[in-house]
């Protein structure tokens, strides 16, 4: 795979060195357990993957090429290129300013751009009504796009088999930039609808199988269809993608139960489910199924708690949280200056949209067993911070240097 131009200090000599280490011995990634990190009083499993995907490295490099490139120039971008604050703050210490916030409200208006500006679409991608409004500008948006090229798999798909006659179900967060961006891409071709969850799914299964009264179907489902969608037609012939930051078994669940109404609508026989059901299995990023995959590995170990490092604003940050939460206490940082000290830890509830602050966090067994992943727009230096600064809370912990020659000496 590529290898990406990334500024050293998003890098971590300890990550890095962890991460070689298991990419030699499973070259073919089946093992999904987590690396032991043994300090003695202290004992960290850090998830088998976490931190910078491919696509986030790709957008970070774009982007700071960008403002290497153009250093008279006037650099925007057109929302959060990432959903990482501390990479967000940097480029914006660089001078790049940004457009729109991640809701899509306009911060600076397009009038007052000029066709020597640079303006860079971010990793999420955006709306072709966005694209056409930078052209009118007299603005290139293609030579700094930063669209992950999972995300453009998504739209290909979408596309493709629109052009088959399927309706698009798309599953994804409705607000969310990169849902809004599949979404305006796959109308262009096909009618397409948003669902949020499985009992969204289940709504829209009722309505295929004629069980729910068809006006109210515009109603539950406003803002999230595409224009002059006809619920009589085109509910025949569907297909499902997602927002590549959902959880992937979610997508997979809402899958599997639409075509099991479709099948169920037209007692349709296995060997010809694929003229009402399109396969889209392959649009599921890499790097999400890599990342929650590892986290359920890591949930095997007997642990006190378990602490995600990332954005609060990001999506499959917050997954990751979701599936830690389902089996013991977890904690939702965006840096190591949360750990306040050995008592009290801040932390953000992404269910209320509010930050905590929990006392007492740092108890459990002898030794305390601590799990620890992170989002995909994570640098791996804010986990190795982690890290440091709960080995200095916890009594009696080595610090990193004192395990690092025993840790790459060992074996997986």
């Amino acid at each position: 795979m590529k290898s990406f131009n990334v500024p050293l200090f998003y890098r971590s000599d300890l990550i890095t060195g962890i991460k070689n280490k298991r990419k030699q011995a499973d070259k073919l990634k089946k093992d999904f357990c987590p690396t032991l990190l043994d300090f003695g009083s202290l004992q960290i499993y850090l998830a088998r993957h976490f931190g910078f995907c491919y696509g986030v490295e790709n957008a970070i490099e774009i982007s700071f090429r960008a403002v290497d490139e153009n250093p008279t120039k006037r650099i925007f971008l057109l929302s959060e290129m990432i959903h990482n604050p501390q990479v967000n703050e940097d480029l914006q210490s660089r001078g790049i300013q940004f457009l729109m916030d991640t809701g899509g409200k306009q911060i600076i208006p397009w009038e007052t751009l000029k066709a020597d500006d640079i303006v860079i679409i971010p990793a999420f991608g955006t709306t072709l009504e966005i694209e056409a409004k930078i052209k009118s500008l007299g603005i290139s948006p293609v030579h700094y796009n930063t669209t992950c090229p999972f995300v453009e798999r998504v739209w290909n798909k979408a596309e493709q088999i629109g052009e088959n006659g399927y309706t698009v179900v798309i599953h994804g967060k409705p607000k969310h930039e990169e849902t809004r961006a599949t979404f305006s891409h796959s109308q262009s071709h096909t009618p397409s609808i948003v669902v949020y969850d499985m009992a969204e799914a289940i709504k829209l299964g009722e309505y295929i199988l004629g069980e729910k009264e068809p006006s109210s179907f515009y109603t539950e489902f406003a803002g999230q269809l595409s224009e002059g969608f006809d619920l009589e037609k085109d509910l025949n012939k569907i297909g499902v993608v997602n927002q590549t930051t959902m959880l992937a078994t979610d997508t997979q669940a809402i899958a599997d139960y639409l075509r099991g109404i479709i099948k169920l609508k037209y007692q349709a026989a296995e060997e010809v489910m694929s003229n009402y059901f399109a396969d889209t299995r392959d649009t599921l990023c890499y790097a999400t199924n890599d990342n929650q995959t590892s986290v359920r590995h890591l949930l095997m170990q007997d642990a006190d708690l378990a602490i995600v490092v990332g954005g609060y604003n990001s999506s499959n940050t917050s997954h990751l949280v979701e599936l830690c939460e389902e089996k013991l206490p977890t904690y939702y940082i965006c840096g190591e200056e949360e750990l306040i000290d050995a008592n009290s830890i801040q932390h953000w509830n992404y269910h209320q949209k509010i930050k905590n602050t929990t006392h007492g966090y740092l108890q459990g067994g002898k030794p305390l067993k601590i799990l620890i992943s992170s989002g995909a727009s994570c640098p791996d230096a804010l986990v190795e911070g982690v890290i440091r600064r709960l080995t200095a809370l916890v009594p009696g912990a080595k610090n990193i240097e004192a395990i690092r020659e025993n840790l790459f000496k060992q074996e997986n």
